[in-house]
């Protein structure tokens, strides 16, 4: 290595489980925009790996929007839009 580089710039070898990285510098300076976008996606597989629990991340998200709950709910359990039956 130089005296400019680091070890980032250090040949990518296996990781500690045999795989091999999935991002490896090769060369150059990054600027601003592509550390803020190195570091998004970083954080988005960081999140993904984070599930420990063993279960799948759920496919839908948590929330309700008012907009979707029904307006009316018939008192047998049945749904009307409008009150009618």
């Amino acid at each position: 290595m130089s005296a400019d580089q680091g070890p980032a710039d250090a040949p990518a070898g296996p990781g500690e489980d045999g795989a091999r990285p999935v991002i490896r510098v090769v060369r150059g300076r990054a600027d601003a925009g592509e550390i803020a976008a190195l570091t998004a996606v970083l954080l988005a597989r960081a999140a993904i790996w984070a599930r420990t629990d063993g279960e799948p991340a759920p496919a839908t998200a948590g929330w309700s929007r008012p907009e979707r709950i029904p307006h009316h709910r018939d008192p047998r359990g049945r749904w009307a839009p409008d009150g009618r039956r």
